[in-house]
């Protein structure tokens, strides 16, 4: 049976399934361990991140190391030809006499080999290499990677990316502007007949329109007058009844009128969107020849410049290796060997590229050779390449751009006229784009769970057809989906416009998911009608695709993946009306990710309520450990849309009291087909999660009797906590179902010893209760307000009125029986 939860892979060592919480890799060549097993493969020493080696020999070797076992290399010959003897006799000379290669300190030594960083896009704690001598800032004289006496041990011991392609020089050594612009002049003619070829067609339509329905107009106007006419004649000329006649004839003369203007504009319309749907074919098969033209004239300039010399940057792959060559035809599609995060762990490592892409976006140009030479001037390498064209498509924000009416092609807002008439997409453009810097490019058409769609929906016709690219980077094919990249500028209504100074306050925001995106991952929001377009080792069907959770790219981005097994789009409980989501999250971010949800009726926006109380109270929310918990009760049969959201924030930042706004990274449609047990509602207790661990992540709160959300107690209950820091003014309040919260005040009470502060309850009769604890650090400011609209019951014990913190909350079942 297919299983979506493509974070399954199997351990390189035991060969047995290995999930995300007990997984060690992706390591070399994509290869994962169970913790278990991440054993040195001769000795058996368990090994860690930072204690493991890979076998820099043979590349088919997967297997880890430990440092006494890992293979070395053995004696062999130095001379003036060996790389690390070649790269010390070619350093410009210093005046310095001082060595600082060998007398940097042990903590620069560590500094430089190895250092570890958490990444915004949720890949954290990653090895990260230490600067290469290629690097256009790179020192000489400094201790780095290149110092002789260490090279050939860090050959042996670094964690090499899976992609290291050797760098190019830019298109400006092999191609020349002008060659390049002529090629484009030739196809802005082709394009300019086709647009006139359009606005005849479009006007031979409207013409044909206007004359079919002039020609209707006329032939029931002339019914319409024969007919008065003939009433009138037939009447007995009383003047009062011509006059009804002939009010009459003039509202049937209206309605006639309103009727055929509405009847034109439908048909005007759908002729229309029949033409520009022909119109978009037509732009990108023209698209697709030109473009397929410029590769040709850039692959033809490359190889020439090839044979009378070399085209790369580094001549330790010029020399050594053989480097990896650009195709001069578009491969076949085939699942890529690596995964996004082996060619780069954190968008910042593009940060110069972005930072052109923005400047050069901030400008206007009249041909796409300036364009593409503006961006990919000092681009070396392809990738730089496609990621300096995504992020300009994605920072242009072409569909809030502004068009003058009359848009020629040699205006600078000409270039992208297409995008105002509608014949051209994202997706075309950037295509031609690449072409422009010599990257073979697709469209590819398919589905897409896009705005509008709610899990559980079939696809059955057009709706939700959508269309994305593969740029051929990295050696392999990969997705782009510019639409969905782009976002809008922060602290700015509009982009900078020219002359306009320098405003370091700006941030703009895009969605690096999107670049370069992962086969497995790209799957859940993207189905292409070309089965081989999935880029998956194994396809899967439309049905399957349909079935996948409704995952958004945030899912991805915070690292999340689901606890179980088998979630599908649609989820249904049992006979209790119960059913439960568990997502797991990274160790890196459970002290920072914070969730929240929304349950309300599939086929309603409005109703949120289930005879008059909150559907939110059907939904226990709890965090153990990694794992965050949904258990949804329905309280009646039908279906229910549950809304998982989630934003990553630090306690600091939490506690501040400024609004959190939370983004969608989930959703899935609950089905109850049979309820046999009625289901009550949650005690009406602050909104968020149930349980000890918000407490322990905000304030450093420690339970000690009670570790779950959930306690089942006699009549009384004693909860106890330590405080790892001073927190003070602790208030808990009661909540129970047909009770009011004052009647129950009473009936809980709190104490401080040193560090130990216990909670005791009381209960008044059997059932279930729910308790809020809320408290503030020592010294915090007493009026604040916070992010719980249920913070503000609190006085200090001076009289002075303030409000607190939400800290935590229980649900307690209550029983003579416990």
């Amino acid at each position: 049976m297919y299983r979506p939860n493509f974070y399954e892979s199997t351990c390189l060592r035991c060969s047995e399934t290995v999930y995300q919480v007990d997984r060690v890799g992706p390591l070399k060549d994509f290869t994962f361990f169970h913790s278990g097993c991440f054993k040195c493969v001769h000795c058996g020493t368990k090994l860690t991140l930072k204690t493991y080696f890979n076998n820099q020999h043979k590349q088919d070797d997967k297997e880890v190391y430990c440092s006494s076992h890992v293979p070395k290399s053995g004696p062999g010959h130095l001379d003036q030809t060996s790389v690390g003897i070649r790269q010390a006799l070619n350093a410009p000379r210093t005046n310095k006499f001082v060595n600082e290669q060998i007398r940097g300190t042990r903590t620069e030594i560590d500094g430089v080999l190895s250092s570890r960083q958490s990444t915004p896009n949720g890949y954290g704690g990653r090895e990260v290499s230490s600067p290469s001598q290629n690097d256009s800032d790179y020192k000489y004289g400094r201790f780095d990677a290149s110092a002789l006496h260490i090279a050939h041990a860090l050959k042996q011991t670094e964690i090499q990316k899976a992609y290291n392609k050797a760098r190019e020089k830019p298109i400006d050594f092999y191609l020349a502007r002008e060659e390049q612009a002529r090629l484009e002049m030739k196809h802005r003619k082709e394009e300019d007949d086709l647009y006139r070829k359009f606005a005849r067609k479009r006007e031979e339509e409207d013409r044909k329109i206007q004359n079919e329905f002039q020609d209707e107009w006329e032939r029931e106007l002339q019914r319409l007058t024969h007919k008065f006419e003939k009433e009138l004649a037939t009447s007995r000329r009383n003047r009062d009844e011509a006059n009804i006649l002939t009010l009459r004839h003039e509202q049937q003369k209206e309605d006639l009128e309103k009727n055929m203007t509405l009847r034109r504009s439908k048909k005007k319309e759908s002729i229309t969107r029949k033409m520009l749907e022909h119109e978009r074919y037509e732009t990108a098969a023209l698209v697709d020849r030109q473009s397929s033209e410029m590769l040709e004239l850039i692959s033809a300039r490359r190889s020439e410049y090839m044979q009378s010399e070399s085209i790369f940057l580094d001549d330790e792959f010029s020399e050594g290796a053989v480097p990896i060559e650009y195709p001069l035809n578009a491969p076949i599609p085939a699942p890529p060997a690596v995964s996004k995060f082996q060619i780069y762990t954190d968008p910042i490592e593009f940060e110069d590229v972005d930072r052109i892409a923005i400047s050069v976006a901030q400008e206007d140009q009249k041909t796409f050779t300036d364009l593409v030479r503006q961006l990919v001037g000092r681009c070396t390498t392809d990738i730089e390449k496609a990621r300096t064209i995504f992020r300009w498509i994605t920072v242009k924000n072409l569909n809030a751009m502004h068009f003058d009416d009359d848009l020629r092609g040699d205006t600078p807002m000409g270039l992208l006229r297409g995008i105002k008439y509608g014949t051209e997409s994202y997706h075309v453009l950037f295509k031609r784009l690449c072409s422009y810097a010599g990257l073979h490019c697709v469209v590819i058409k398919g589905y897409s769970k896009s705005a509008g769609y709610q899990p559980g929906v079939k696809f059955q016709d057009s709706r939700f057809r959508n269309s994305w690219n593969a740029v051929y980077v990295a050696g392999a094919w990969r997705f782009v989906q510019c639409n969905w990249g782009a976002r809008h500028l922060v602290n700015a209504k509009e982009a900078p416009k020219q002359g306009r100074g320098k405003n370091d306050s700006l941030r703009y925001e895009y969605d690096d998911h999107y670049f370069l995106t992962d086969p497995r991952e790209f799957i859940y929001e993207f189905y292409p009608l070309q089965e081989e377009w999935q880029l998956l080792k194994r396809p899967i069907t439309l049905r399957e695709f349909e079935n996948l959770p409704f995952v958004r790219s945030l899912f991805f981005r915070y690292g999340l993946h689901f606890a179980d097994e088998g979630y599908g789009a649609v989820v249904f409980t049992d006979d209790t009306g119960a059913a439960t989501v568990r997502i797991a999250m990274p160790t890196d971010m459970q002290s920072c990710l914070i969730f929240h949800y929304n349950l309300k009726f599939y086929d309603s926006d409005e109703e949120l309520s289930y005879d008059g109380v909150s559907l939110k109270r059907f939904v226990m929310q709890s965090v153990i450990g990694n794992i965050v918990a949904f258990r949804v009760h329905a309280p009646c049969s039908g279906a229910f849309l549950l809304d998982i959201f989630a934003n990553a924030v630090t306690p600091q930042e939490y506690l501040t009291g400024e609004p959190m706004k939370f983004k969608s990274v989930c959703k899935f449609k609950i089905c109850c087909e049979e309820l046999q047990t009625v289901m009550v509602p949650l005690p009406d207790c602050a909104s968020g999660e149930w349980g000890p661990t918000k407490a322990t992540r905000l304030f450093g709160l420690i339970p000690i009797t009670h570790q779950d959300p959930l306690i089942f107690a006699g009549r009384s209950l004693d909860l106890q906590f330590r405080m790892s820091r001073p927190l003070t003014d602790f208030m808990a309040t009661l909540h129970k179902n047909g009770i009011e919260e004052k009647k129950l005040a009473k009936y809980v009470t709190h104490s401080t010893l040193d560090d130990i502060v216990t909670f005791i309850i009381n209960f008044p009769e059997e059932g279930q209760y729910g308790l809020d604890i809320y408290t503030r650090e020592l010294g915090a400011p007493q009026h604040h307000n916070h992010h719980n609209n249920n913070n503000n019951n609190s006085s200090s014990s001076s009289g002075e009125k303030h409000l607190l913190t939400h800290c935590c909350k229980y649900l307690i079942n209550s029983s003579k029986r416990n």
